[in-house]
């Protein structure tokens, strides 16, 4: 089974905006010449690396609900011209909805079990990212989805 993390995906308002960010960063390798990818610095490195690293992913939680996740591609460590030590995820472009579950605020990034995130959207056997983001956020409220 893989590990995944979790976070708050701050200043985020929708998965549009997410995906707004997602290529911009992509956008900005592929001028470095990298391959496209984004980076999310965070202050805490994992400990369970080789874990998250097979087959793991970085779960969004956008207004108060996982809604997205972002397939984790490698993990470095590195220090900052402050000194401090800091670690890069290396997310994959493709930021893929998943079914809303509501999550309180938490500070940094937390590991989430397999058998506790929530599954992506395609996987619910219905259409439903043909829905308005808010319905699907209403209806997780609600118990439905």
């Amino acid at each position: 089974m893989s590990l995944h993390l979790i976070k708050l995906c701050v200043g985020a308002d929708s998965i549009q905006d997410l995906r707004d960010w997602v290529a911009e960063r992509a956008l900005n390798a592929i001028a470095a010449g990298l391959e496209p990818h984004s980076v999310h610095t965070t202050r805490m490195v994992p400990k369970r690396i080789d874990e998250l690293l097979e087959n793991g992913s970085l779960y969004w939680v956008i207004k108060g609900q996982v809604m997205a996740r972002q397939k984790l591609l490698k993990i470095e460590t590195v220090t900052g011209g402050d000194g401090i030590q800091r670690c890069q995820l290396f997310l994959g472009t493709e930021v893929i909805e998943t079914a809303p579950q509501p999550k309180r605020p938490f500070q940094g990034w937390r590991y989430l079990k397999h058998e506790e995130a929530p599954r992506d959207l395609g996987n619910l056997g219905e259409d439903l990212t043909a829905l308005p983001e808010e319905l699907r956020r209403e209806l997780a409220e609600l118990g439905l989805l």
